[in-house]
Formats: structure tokens, C-alpha cells, sequence
């Protein structure tokens, strides 16, 4: 796994997304902790219609960029989008109104081209009572589980199949996010405090175990004339559940509370699981012959 890095050119470049996704995660946590000031135990509401307009930018604004910066060399267009986002984060301690996050968030996104991102902050800062760190802590339990179980995968994935890894982590999301109801209806103690960072922690291993083997997925069933707009159709997709889903949990949360939040998103995830169960089957036929799916 380790071989790719060898590459010279490769090696800088992954060194340079390390750095752009440690910036990003850092953006996101002073977006949360922004919204919390702005709107309180409203917040959810606020990232709900952020991460909206985040996903709208992606799937209407990122193709018409991608079309207009197609003679621009990569690397003058890379450099280009990162000083942008540096600027939209040294806009941050300036924003003192919702609708401004919009406007970021938007710009931020066109240069870039849910229960754990929307209602983090609500859960750390308001039902729990901890601090601004804290939040930070929660989101990095999330990253931490998913990074762990993406290093991890290669090997696992010699010995098992896509479609079992997947259907697992589809299996352990909703079990979280029942887990996370029961946490939100005791009270707020050390105890549950801990239990949240577990359970944020396994979420991001569960959504790893969906996320990292679904490219093989894409790729072992289209072939050479159908693999772009396979591609394309699941990315416009995927995007487009997130349109739905992230206002959501943010209004859910303020209207019915942090718990039935994420029973509703249980119950979402639990009919996807058992849809995805449904339509792809052991027997599905694949098109890769350089490495066929194990169902084991």
C-alpha cells in the first residue's frame, strides 16, 4: 500500500491533501463553534442550511467550473483554490450573522471542487455543557475511527468481500445513531459524555467500512465507456441524499429535540441498509475481471 509513495510527484501530492483535509477539519471545527455563538441550540438549523448550500454548490457549481478552469494548468488552478479557502478562513472572526456563513460556506465549496456535522456542536456545547475543545474532541474521535478502518481495509478487503464490509458498516450506522438517542435521554454525565465519543468513534468506522470500497464497487461494475457517467450518477446522488438530509437533522433538532433527530435518521439509514441488501445481491454480476468480487 505504502509502494504508491514512492512516486515523487504522487508523494508531494498527498503530502499536499494531508495538509488541505488537517485545514478543512479545522474549518469545520470553527464553522460548528461559530453557528453555536450565532444561533445557540440553534445551530443545527444554521449548518443544516449550510451544508445544504455546500452540497448545492457541488453538484450545480463545481461541473460549470470544472468545464470553464479546463485549460488552466492543474497546478496554478490547485494553488488558486487553496488561497481561497485561505481567505474564506480569515474571513471567519468577521462574520457576525448566519447568512454570512452561507455566503462562505458557498464560495468555499466552489473552490473546493448527518448527525455528526450538524448536531455536534449542539450536542457537545448545549446538551452536554462542555467546552469549545470539546468539541474538537468529538469530531476527532469521528475522524479518527474512520481513518483507522481506511488504512485498515486493504487487507481486510484480500479476505472479504465489498458487498459484506459495506452492508456492515450500512448495519453498524443506524445501531449508532440508537445508541445516541439512549445517550441524549440520560443525563448528562462523565459517563455519557465518554459513551458519545465511542459511539462518534464507531460511526466513523462504520462510514469508513461504506465509503473506502465503493470506488472498487463503481469500477468492477462498468467498463471502459460506461465507468465516467457510472461515476458521475453516484456522485450526483450521493450529494443529493445529503441536500435532503442535512436540513433534516438540523430542523428536526430544534423542532423535536436531539433524540427523536436520531431515531428519524435511524430509521432512514436502517431502510437504506436493508434496500441496499435487497437490490444487491450475493449473485450480482460483475463486469472486473482483473479482480472478481469474493462473496464469502
Amino acid at each position: 500500500m505504502l509502494e504508491v509513495l514512492r512516486n515523487r510527484t504522487y508523494r508531494r501530492l498527498f503530502g499536499a491533501q494531508i495538509v488541505a483535509l488537517i485545514g478543512t477539519g479545522l474549518l469545520t471545527v470553527a464553522l460548528g463553534l461559530l453557528a453555536f455563538d450565532l444561533a445557540g441550540g440553534d445551530a443545527g438549523i444554521v449548518l443544516g442550511i449550510a451544508l445544504t448550500i455546500k452540497m448545492l454548490a457541488y453538484v450545480g457549481i463545481a461541473p460549470v467550473i470544472s468545464a470553464l478552469t479546463a485549460h488552466v494548468p492543474r497546478k496554478t488552478l490547485l494553488v488558486s483554490a487553496d488561497v481561497l479557502r485561505a481567505i474564506v478562513a480569515l474571513s471567519l472572526p468577521f462574520v457576525t450573522e448566519a447568512w454570512q456563513i452561507y455566503v462562505l460556506i458557498f464560495v468555499l465549496q466552489a473552490a473546493s471542487t448527518g448527525m455528526v456535522i450538524v448536531n455536534t456542536v449542539v450536542l457537545v456545547q448545549s446538551h452536554f455543557g462542555r467546552a469549545q475543545s470539546d468539541f474538537a474532541i468529538a469530531l476527532a474521535c469521528y475522524g479518527f475511527g474512520s481513518m483507522l478502518v481506511a488504512l485498515a481495509l486493504p487487507r481486510l478487503l484480500d479476505r472479504f468481500a465489498d458487498r459484506r464490509v459495506m452492508l456492515l458498516g450500512c448495519t453498524v450506522l443506524p445501531i449508532g445513531l440508537i445508541a445516541l438517542a439512549l445517550v441524549i435521554l440520560a443525563p448528562a454525565t462523565a459517563s455519557t459524555w465518554s459513551s458519545l465519543l465511542v459511539i462518534w468513534f464507531i460511526r466513523g468506522a462504520a462510514t469508513a467500512l461504506i465509503l473506502t470500497p465503493s470506488a472498487r464497487l463503481l469500477r468492477r461494475s462498468s467498463d471502459a465507456s460506461t465507468r465516467p457517467p457510472v461515476f458521475a450518477a453516484q456522485f450526483s446522488l450521493s450529494h443529493a441524499c445529503f441536500i435532503v438530509t442535512y436540513p433534516l437533522a438540523g430542523v428536526l433538532s430544534a423542532l423535536l429535540g436531539l433524540a427523536p433527530t436520531a431515531l428519524v435518521l435511524a430509521a432512514i439509514g436502517i431502510a437504506a441498509a436493508v434496500s441496499a441488501a435487497r437490490v444487491w445481491t450475493p449473485s450480482a454480476p460483475t463486469r472486473d475481471t482483473e479482480s472478481p468480487a469474493r462473496e464469502t
